[in-house]
């Protein structure tokens, strides 16, 4: 089980990079005016999605493959709690799937300081995550 928990945090790891890099190209696509600039970030924001989404599949399989490997000893209510999480980053990655859709298809509406905000997001939940799994307060 020591190989399935390296792999998962691993695979947790690179696909959080992921969602702190994207919404910071976002912010940088918002503020483009150049159109060469504006189609490499484009190119780049469809990379790297298509990229990490693998990853975060890669990273929730291994989670799952964890959590029944020890069933008995995850018990309690930051279980729950952590998984309310996931299912809140896995929501997160999706919307960033929307979002490359939307500037891929010049219909963003929304600012550079949005953006700013938006990738606060991953950063309080693995915050919140980390403390759920190291300290499982309740």
């Amino acid at each position: 089980m020591l190989w399935i928990k390296s792999f998962h945090i691993i695979f947790v790891v690179s696909w959080f990079a992921g969602l702190f890099y994207l919404p910071r190209i976002f912010v940088n696509h918002a503020m483009a005016t150049e159109p060469a600039e504006i189609a490499r970030l484009k190119l780049m924001e469809g990379k790297l999605y298509r990229f990490v989404t693998p990853i975060a599949w890669l990273a929730l399989g291994f989670g799952m493959w964890l959590w029944l490997g020890y069933r008995e000893i995850f018990t309690g209510g930051w279980l729950h709690t952590k998984l309310l999480l996931v299912l809140l980053l896995i929501v997160y990655h999706f919307y960033c799937g929307k979002l490359v859709k939307q500037f891929a298809a010049d219909q963003n509406t929304r600012s550079h300081v949005f953006y700013r905000w938006f990738n606060e997001v991953p950063v309080l939940i693995l915050t919140a995550v980390t403390i759920l799994v190291t300290v499982k307060p309740f």
